[in-house]
This record gives structure tokens, C-alpha cells and sequence, in this order.
């Protein structure tokens, strides 16, 4: 049957795209919480737990080093990253849903260690913090009617450029490049919060099919839980405690 689009009322349209719209948001968000609680429990669980602290770390005459494990789940985030990017549309739903899962968990796994350099105290006020300012740039990303695309654009570059300097420093050792890294890095991804958000709304006007649908559901929840781990990390090294 063929459906007379002139005819169409444009209120409903509108209405239509509105839901959609809402329908990828929550399903990112509540994608997001998931994983923000799974890599939570998997952080603390391998930090605080002997036995699973063990398969992290091993004693040695002068202290403890990483095992084998530990470098697999300081990497493996990375895989799995690359994995759903490039894999999106050849990946079924729940083999993606799958992924994301276990990638939250590893990422936990690798968070853990975290807990052995800071205090605890200054990771939860962090970690409340990096919730607060993310909440007021994802309220604006939905709210505002400015197009973010060419801000987007900037903030990647950005992010490429923070990522060359952070591995350049890794040979110098310098504290003030460091110092400056994080400041700008918390800077990059805020922006990006919001830019994200405004993404993931205009690509529910777009979406078609309801497949197609849940996949973007959980790539933009993949998009926004990186920001807030980057966001989280970057305000870690700013203000976080160090233990003696």
C-alpha cells in the first residue's frame, strides 16, 4: 500500500520523531547505568577481595608486580572497543549487548587498581563530581538548539591530540605536561558529553528498524560511558588523593 506522505499531519511526524528520539536516549542511558554498575562491582570486587586481588598482582622480593592477567585487562578494553565499532552491523543485537557487557567488566577488572593508588574517600567524591558535571552537560546537549557538529569535530581533534601528547609523555616524565593533559582533557570531554547526546538524539530521528534501533541504543551507550570514564579519570588525576 502506498502511503499518501502529503496527507501526512506534520504534528504527528513531529510526534513520532520525538519518541524515536527518546527511545534511543533512554536506551543509551539505561545501556550506560548497566555498565557503570557492572565495571563498579568488577573494581571493587578485584580490589578489595584477596583471591581476586591475587590474579592481579603477585609478590615479589622488593613488593608486588603485574601478572599476566593484569596486562591482558589493561588492554583488552581496546579490543573490545574496536570490536563493536567495527563490527556494528554484522553483530547481532544480543552478540553486541554480549560485548558490551563483558567489555564493562574487564574495564572494571582494570579500574580496580585505581583503589591501590588513591584513597578511597577521594575516588567517591571524584566519582560524584564527574556524575554531577555529566548530568548538567547531558541536559544541555538534549536542550540546546545550537548544532554541535562543528564543536564535535573540534573536540575530536582534541582528543587525538591529548592521546599523542600522553604517549610522548610517557617518556618524559613531565609533571606539568601531565597537569596540563588532564586539564584539557577534562575540558575535551565535557564538551563531548554534550555533543554525544545531541548525536545519539538526531540518530533516533534517523533510526530505522527496530534492530537497528537497539544497536544504536548500546553504541551510544558505549559513546557516553566513555566519556564519563575519561571525564572520571582525567578529574582523578586533577584532584585525586594519592595514598602515602
Amino acid at each position: 500500500m502506498e502511503t499518501n506522505f502529503r496527507s501526512t499531519n506534520i504534528e504527528k511526524m513531529e510526534s513520532t520523531t520525538i519518541v524515536n528520539q527518546n527511545t534511543i536516549l533512554r536506551s543509551a542511558f539505561s545501556w550506560m547505568t548497566l555498565a557503570m554498575v557492572l565495571t563498579t562491582i568488577a573494581a571493587i570486587a578485584f580490589a578489595f577481595v584477596p583471591q581476586l586481588t591475587a590474579m592481579l598482582l603477585e609478590p615479589t622480593e622488593t613488593g608486588f608486580k603485574p601478572t599476566i592477567l593484569a596486562y591482558v585487562v589493561m588492554f583488552a578494553p581496546l579490543a573490545f572497543v574496536l570490536a563493536m565499532s567495527f563490527g556494528l552491523n554484522k553483530m547481532s543485537v544480543p552478540v553486541l549487548i554480549g560485548t558490551f557487557v563483558a567489555y564493562s567488566l574487564v574495564n572494571g577488572i582494570s579500574f580496580s587498581f585505581i583503589f591501590f593508588v588513591y584513597n578511597i574517600g577521594s575516588i567517591v567524591n571524584v566519582f560524584l563530581s564527574t556524575t554531577a558535571l555529566f548530568a548538567v552537560m547531558a541536559i544541555a546537549g538534549y536542550t540546546t538548539k545550537t548544532d554541535l557538529t562543528k564543536l564535535g569535530s573540534i573536540l575530536m581533534i582534541g582528543v587525538i591530540g591529548i592521546v599523542i601528547a600522553s604517549l610522548i609523555n610517557m617518556f618524559m616524565h613531565s609533571s606539568s605536561m601531565d597537569y596540563l593533559i588532564s586539564i584539557l582533557g577534562v575540558v575535551i570531554f565535557t564538551g563531548l558529553t554534550a555533543y554525544d547526546v545531541q548525536k545519539i538524539k538526531n540518530l533516533g530521528a534517523t533510526a530505522e528498524g527496530d534492530v537497528m534501533g537497539r544497536k544504536l541504543g548500546i553504541m551510544g551507550a558505549l559513546t557516553l560511558y566513555l566519556d564519563f570514564i575519561n571525564l572520571f579519570l582525567f578529574l582523578l588525576r586533577l584532584f585525586g588523593g594519592r595514598k602515602d
